[in-house]
């Protein structure tokens, strides 16, 4: 059977766009293992020993790059609000692209770099570089001094987005 070149293009986008959703997937962090059951939880530390939560954007107590990628995440979507896809993803997005984000103690964005651009959809690469520098300054991670984290950018046709830290799932 020969197929044309367009269908083949098609075909391989189609198949690439769906291991990089199952990749993404597996960024998530393993199941905890089986065990024996457990005593009941301490109680919570005393307030004054929690760090307080950051709605300012302006820290981030992350000690690892996967820890930050959260914060900086829960930051994109809350300076992006009305641009998140709610729900589902559905199963064939427009883009997928994984950036990396260089940022410095001040939390303001040094550097970016695609680790795989959606290069079929140059305006959605573009417009995601803006998001993220709109986005900054990131909550500073204090306890790294900078940090490079990487996260999955999954674009529907509509415009709006989610990250794969914050992913509600595809249908």
């Amino acid at each position: 059977m020969h197929l044309s070149p367009k269908l083949c293009h098609t075909l391989l986008l189609a198949a690439w766009a769906g291991f990089i959703a199952v990749m993404a997937g597996c960024t998530s962090a393993p199941a905890p293992a089986p065990s024996a059951p457990t005593p009941a939880p301490a109680a919570p530390p005393a307030a004054s020993q929690l760090p307080a939560p950051d709605i300012s954007g302006t820290a981030s107590a992350a000690t690892n790059p996967r820890d930050y990628r959260r914060d900086a995440a829960t930051h994109l979507y809350g300076k992006n609000a009305n641009r998140i896809f709610k729900g589902k993803m559905p199963p064939m997005l427009y883009a997928i692209g994984v950036l990396q984000v260089e940022v410095d103690g001040k939390g303001r964005v040094t550097g970016t770099q695609w680790m795989r651009a959606p290069s079929h959809a140059p305006e959605v690469v573009a417009e995601i570089e803006r998001t993220v520098r709109l986005a900054a300054p990131f909550p500073a991670p204090t306890r790294m001094g900078r940090v490079t984290y990487t996260d999955t950018w999954l674009w529907h046709s509509s415009g709006r987005f989610q990250l794969d830290t914050l992913t509600e799932g595809q249908m």
